[in-house]
Formats: structure tokens, C-alpha cells, sequence
């Protein structure tokens, strides 16, 4: 089993940044996809960034240039950096990681973001 514990939403203006961090515990040893997943009201849940096995990275085409996701691997944590937020972008953001063992893919909470005009 993989826990993941959200932080970091909020509400900002257009234009600020935010940091979102996604602190994963349990079988974090068989992790080998994690990012972040956003549902904006009335929309379906759309990937935004996501780390796979060997560090391969790839963005969401609307947050490519502005997103930015990493990982901490001695802290068991995933960040996404939001900057020049736009109030396209207000969400509720969830972690997500798939494990291989047990197999499973596992979600936060959720954080709510939103970005004011």
C-alpha cells in the first residue's frame, strides 16, 4: 500500500506561483509513476505532470514552460511548481502514484488551487 499526503494549494492571483508537495509513505520502494492529476468544476480529471520509471518526465501541453514537477527521493516527495498561474488553472490538484507491489494506483486527497483574475 502507498499513502500520499497533499500540501501547498491556496489561492493566488494570476500571474503568482505555488508549490504543491505530495508526501508519499508505505511501499514507496515500488513506486514507478507519480504526478499530479487536476479537476477543474464540470471538467474530467486531467493529467498535469508525471515522473516515470528512469526520471522521464512529460507535462500536460496547457502547463509545459510553467509547471515544473520533481522529486525528492530521500524525503519520498513529489513537488509541483506552478508559476504564472492563470485562473484556467484554479483545480483541485491530486498526487497520484502507481506502485507495482502490491500493484495499485493510489491518490491523494486533494488541494484545492485557486487562481483569482
Amino acid at each position: 500500500q502507498v499513502q500520499l499526503v497533499e500540501s501547498g494549494g491556496g489561492l493566488v492571483q494570476a500571474g503568482g506561483s505555488l508549490r504543491l508537495s505530495c508526501a508519499a509513505s508505505g511501499s514507496t520502494f515500488s513506486i514507478n509513476d507519480i504526478g499530479w492529476y487536476r479537476q477543474a468544476p464540470g471538467k474530467q480529471r486531467e493529467l498535469v505532470a508525471r515522473i516515470r520509471s528512469r526520471g522521464v518526465i512529460s507535462y500536460a501541453d496547457s502547463v509545459k514552460g510553467r509547471f515544473t514537477i520533481s522529486r525528492d527521493n530521500a524525503k519520498n516527495t513529489v513537488y509541483l511548481q506552478m508559476d504564472s498561474l492563470s485562473p484556467e488553472d484554479t483545480a483541485v490538484y491530486y498526487c497520484y502514484a502507481r506502485a507495482v507491489e502490491p500493484s495499485g494506483v493510489y491518490w491523494g486527497q486533494g488541494t484545492q488551487v485557486t487562481v483569482s483574475s
